[in-house]
């Protein structure tokens, strides 16, 4: 295993990553805002999901085919922001048919954002370009753990690190959420703020050059 001065670096470094604001965590926010604290949470979750498949795809080298074909980053990277403007604009169109709300719209807002964020991580290039230039640097090649479970196991680690930060977030945005009030009027505005968010994000994402 790495020495213990490498896994101190691993425990900061992942521990800066996750808790700096960025993309991930003002995903879950606008998903809180807009659909509540269990889509928030369930948004935390389809985003850890997804996350593994960039974990796997770094201890097998996948996601160096990113650096041998850029035309494959950029289409996923199109695609990912694409997304996010969808469902972005879907959430700010999103109203309750005559003013009077859907019973089953926890559920299903629940299971839409579980479903969402899996999708949304999965084409995210630069979570795959992340782990990729960051795990290399916690492993050694001569721990008694072959190179791909060194891989397997701190990017899981940073997985946990990141969905904790997220799980924090939605708490945060829910007690925002609760104190503005549950009025219809503000429901839109968190609605709208929340797809707003996301609109940002998508364009973002699309438009980065790294």
């Amino acid at each position: 295993m790495p020495t213990l001065e490498t896994l101190i670096a691993f425990t900061a470094a992942t521990a800066l990553f996750a808790y700096m604001p960025g993309p991930a965590l003002l995903y879950t926010a606008a998903q809180t805002l807009a659909r509540g604290r269990a889509a928030g949470f369930a948004a935390a979750f389809g985003i850890h999901v997804g996350c593994y498949a960039h974990v796997l795809a770094a201890t097998f080298g996948l996601s160096a085919i990113f650096s041998t074909v850029p035309a494959l980053y950029l289409a996923l990277k199109l695609a990912g922001g694409a997304y996010l403007v969808f469902l972005g604009i879907q959430m700010i169109r999103t109203r309750m048919a005559g003013g009077t709300p859907d019973v089953s719209m926890p559920a299903k807002s629940g299971r839409r954002a579980f479903i969402d964020s899996v999708l949304v991580e999965v084409l995210n290039p630069k979570v795959a370009v992340f782990f990729i230039a960051f795990l290399p640097q916690f492993v050694s090649a001569e721990a008694t753990l072959p190179i791909w479970a060194q891989f397997l196991i701190l990017g899981t680690i940073v997985n946990f690190a990141f969905t904790s930060a997220d799980i924090f977030t939605v708490l945060f945005a829910s007690a925002v959420k609760k104190r503005i009030g549950g009025s219809s009027r503000w429901q839109d505005i968190t609605r709208w703020l929340g797809g707003s968010l996301l609109v940002g994000l998508g364009l973002k994402l699309a438009t980065d050059k790294a």
